[in-house]
């Protein structure tokens, strides 16, 4: 009987846990994008304009990069600007995990446009104005590693290949959750698209 007890207060706190944090990000705003086309599970979405604020990055690699380059960023939309004004957070982080150039980026708000930011205090965070693209994206959960990124990066590539899809520039890695999330994690690997051969 203790036991069951033990069960049902424990189902109940992990619920109010999980209510708890889900309704403290659901309202966290991401990027606008169409969803254009369906191949499987990967997605072809076209994004508008965004404004992003990005550091520079030692390396590509996830593990050793991204919690250094979050922590840059998030200082500038913590108040580390010269109006000390803090700007609300979105999802996801976008990584671009280039070999010579790879970066970690916030999306801005909406409602600023790039002259409506304030300047970095840092000189390691520059604002920079995204065009809008077509990106072919693929989602998946749990908790995130350089191996799992690799992983899902080459399945998304033979959908791609399969689908006579050409792209440019580097794989991006897109996170969507707050470190301390356990469940209903969201992770995104994508290739910006370069042309689609019919």
């Amino acid at each position: 009987m203790k036991t069951l007890i033990w069960i049902a207060g424990s189902v109940i706190i992990l619920g109010g846990v999980i209510s708890f944090f889900s309704f403290r990000f659901k309202g966290i705003e991401t990027p606008n994008y169409k969803v254009i086309k369906t191949l499987g599970e990967v997605e072809i979405r076209e994004y508008p304009q965004l404004i992003l604020a990005q550091t520079k990055l030692g390396g590509k690699r996830y593990d050793s990069n991204g919690n250094k380059g979050f922590g840059v960023v998030a200082n500038y939309i913590f108040g580390g600007n010269q109006q000390q004004q803090k700007i609300a957070m979105t999802s996801p982080v976008i990584m671009n995990m280039s070999d010579t150039d790879a970066s970690m980026s916030f999306v801005m708000p909406s409602q600023y446009q790039i002259a409506d930011l304030p300047s970095p205090n840092s000189n390691a965070v520059t604002l920079v104005s995204q065009d809008s693209m077509k990106l072919a994206v693929l989602r998946f959960g749990g908790f995130i590693s350089d191996e799992k990124i690799a992983k899902h990066a080459q399945l998304l590539t033979q959908v791609l290949e399969k689908n006579n899809i050409r792209t440019k520039g580097s794989l991006l890695y897109m996170g969507y959750n707050a470190p301390w999330d356990v469940i209903n994690r969201r992770n995104e690997v994508a290739f910006q698209i370069d042309s689609i051969q019919e």
